[in-house]
């Protein structure tokens, strides 16, 4: 079959929203790890705690993701990362709401780019309540895959964060913050916490910190910035990928219209890693 083919295809996970992942994303965070209530409402994207992959172990490639094919193409190139998502927050997802996520694979575009084939699979996911016909939350994600870095082939050129930084925050991502993420998403990728396959496989200089932990650590920033914000829309992309060798900071500045927040989180050198927007009710 083409990859082209698996346009359409779509998957139906039921779950229910739980007290435990999010107490333990907080405590993550450095945040306060206690329980919360019914009706208590998720932070933007800590819905990604949820609807975990629950692949067999007998169904696990060697780099820790599911095996080729199933419900996402299966695209024969070894590099698979995590390119950006764009959210639509519609109605808050609640500690103790049942739910539904309808997956469909949106696109499949196949490219040639400077490091060799590229495939992007473009997914929408959309969540809905129980009892509800309108989603919740919709989101658009973009994975990519890639081939293996060429010996000796020069890293892409970087590209400067922004300079008008109105907040910051240093993070440190060390081994014990990856594995807890990992964890919490139930991602075996083994670049996130096995060093010899990151840097003997896959030709990193280090563990690789998940793009999606970032985008989080974005919004928390926002959420400690601005606490009463009611984040309408999020989108994010990444640009390079950020290693647990170095802090990393993550960035934001508030834009003129009063709704929309210019996010970034950029490495040790000041080379752009992250570039987000959300956008507030």
């Amino acid at each position: 079959m083409a990859l082209q083919d698996w346009i359409g295809r779509t998957e139906t996970v039921e779950d229910v929203i739980t007290a435990t992942p999010y107490a333990a994303l907080a405590a993550t965070l450095d945040r306060d790890p206690a329980r919360p209530a019914a009706g208590t409402a998720l932070p933007p994207l800590w819905h990604w705690l949820y609807f975990l992959p629950l692949t067999r172990r007998s169904e696990i490639g060697p780099d820790g993701h599911a095996r080729l094919g199933g419900f996402l193409p299966p695209v024969d190139l070894p590099r698979r990362m995590w390119a950006g998502s764009q959210l639509a927050f519609h109605a808050p997802l609640c500690i103790g709401d049942a739910v539904t996520r309808v997956s469909r694979i949106e696109d499949v575009t196949e490219k040639s780019g400077r490091s060799g084939a590229l495939v992007f699979v473009k997914v929408r996911h959309d969540i809905v309540r129980m009892r509800e016909s309108a989603p919740a939350l919709t989101e658009f994600h973009d994975i990519v895959y890639r081939e293996a870095p060429r010996p000796g082939a020069a890293p892409p050129p970087a590209q400067p964060a922004p300079a008008d930084t109105a907040w910051q925050r240093q993070w440190v991502p060390d081994e014990v913050l990856l594995f807890r993420y990992s964890a919490l998403t139930f991602n075996g990728h083994r670049i996130h916490y096995d060093r010899r396959f990151a840097a003997e496989t896959e030709g990193y200089p280090g563990l690789v910190v998940h793009g999606p932990l970032v985008a989080t650590l974005l919004l928390d920033l926002l959420r400690q910035e601005l606490p009463g914000a009611d984040v309408a829309a999020y989108r994010f992309r990444a640009v390079r990928p950020l290693f647990d060798t170095a802090p990393f900071h993550v960035c934001g500045a508030p834009e003129a219209d009063g709704r929309t927040v210019h996010l970034w989180a950029k490495d040790q050198t000041g080379a752009l890693a992250i570039d987000a927007t959300a956008t507030l009710r």
